[in-house]
Parts: structure tokens; C-alpha cells; sequence
């Protein structure tokens, strides 16, 4: 596991944060802000206070709880859009469904459940638009092509099972057309947006 801002999904937060821990520099610090039940105002405050002290390390900020509520989320979304040097912020929930959209488009997801508990794609389907597509290029700019793949041929499953969009052969023949693009070696950044306009051009007019 990287340390780096993240959103991790776990059913079990304490060897998530193990796992970070192993995955840390010597000179790294962590700041954990745990809880039982649910993260308040408060802990959101606690976070952000801690986010602009100044130190020489690098420092992993840990929200973790099995809840976390909007209200915390938006008075933490503009420190983690825009964190203050050598900060990093890693939240632990057990769902992915708990997270606004808006962190999602900021943030990684890393869920360590079983495979045969596959997550979602972590982009909001219903919604997309030029603005949420730029946000999820940006986000995944660095995948390599085999992690790329697996981020398209989900978007594709997701899209064609959802009824939100009007495929037709074209479209289908770009889709497969892309996973071979990655597999010939293509930019994975350029196949990903590719995949994510031709997705938007065939999005359903709602009414």
C-alpha cells in the first residue's frame, strides 16, 4: 500500500492502519483520529488545525470510523483539494457509498475487501459531465495500462448495465477497441478519456 491521500474501504480498519504503518518512512508521522462509532465537526476541525502545523516530515493524517457524515466531509474537502505541503490525508470507512462525490473526485479508492467482493467504480455514472470526466482523468493519470484496463473495463460494465446510456456498435467497437489500445502500449490517460467521452456523448437525455 503508498502512502498517499487516499480513501480506503475495509471491514477492518486496525490492519488497514497496520498496513499503513509498514508502508511508512522512518520519518514519517502519523496523526489518527479513530473512532467507534462516528467522526464529528470537531474531529474534522481537529484534522484541518493539524494539517497547517508546520513540521519538516511528512505527515499522514488517519480519519477513520464507521461513519463519517456530509457535514464532516465538505469542512474537510478544501484542505484535501488543496493540502498544505508534505500533508497527507487518508479517510477509513467501511463503505464506499458513505463518501460524497466530491471527495471521491479528489481522492483515490482502495478497497481492501475480497476480490469477490468487487466495489464499484468509484465515478458517479448518473452525473457525468465534461467537469466529472476532467476530474477522473486527472485523478487516475497515473495508473499503469494493466491498472487502467481494469479501471475502463469496469466504467464499461457499470455504463452498459446501468440503462443510462444509448450504446450502439460503435461504441461497443471502441470500448474493446480500447482495452487492446492498452494491452499494444498506448498512453492509459489518453484511452481512459477516450472511453469516458464517448461515454458521455451517448448519455440519455433525462425526461
Amino acid at each position: 500500500m503508498r502512502i498517499r491521500s487516499q480513501v480506503i474501504v475495509t471491514s477492518d480498519p486496525v490492519s488497514a492502519m497496520e498496513e499503513l504503518e509498514r508502508a511508512a518512512e522512518t520519518s514519517d508521522r502519523f496523526v489518527k483520529i479513530e473512532k467507534e462509532d462516528r467522526l464529528l465537526a470537531e474531529d474534522a476541525r481537529m484534522a484541518i488545525e493539524k494539517a497547517y502545523l508546520a513540521s519538516e516530515e511528512r505527515v499522514v493524517i488517519v480519519l477513520s470510523a464507521p461513519q463519517i457524515s456530509d457535514v464532516v466531509q465538505n469542512k474537510l474537502l478544501k484542505v484535501i483539494e488543496e493540502p498544505p505541503p508534505g500533508k497527507e490525508f487518508v479517510i477509513i470507512v467501511p463503505s464506499k457509498s458513505m463518501i460524497l462525490p466530491t471527495i471521491r473526485s479528489r481522492l483515490p479508492i482502495v478497497s481492501l475487501y475480497d476480490s469477490k467482493e468487487e466495489e464499484d467504480s468509484d465515478l458517479d455514472l448518473r452525473s457525468l459531465n465534461l467537469r466529472t470526466v476532467y476530474d477522473y482523468v486527472q485523478k487516475n493519470r497515473y495508473l499503469s495500462a494493466p491498472e487502467m484496463r481494469k479501471v475502463v473495463e469496469k466504467l464499461v460494465k457499470e455504463a452498459l448495465k446501468s440503462g443510462l446510456y444509448d450504446t450502439d456498435e460503435k461504441s461497443l467497437r471502441l470500448f474493446g477497441r480500447a482495452v487492446l489500445l492498452l494491452e499494444k502500449g498506448s498512453t492509459p490517460v489518453f484511452v481512459l478519456t477516450a472511453v469516458l467521452l464517448e461515454l458521455l456523448k451517448k448519455r440519455r437525455v433525462a425526461g
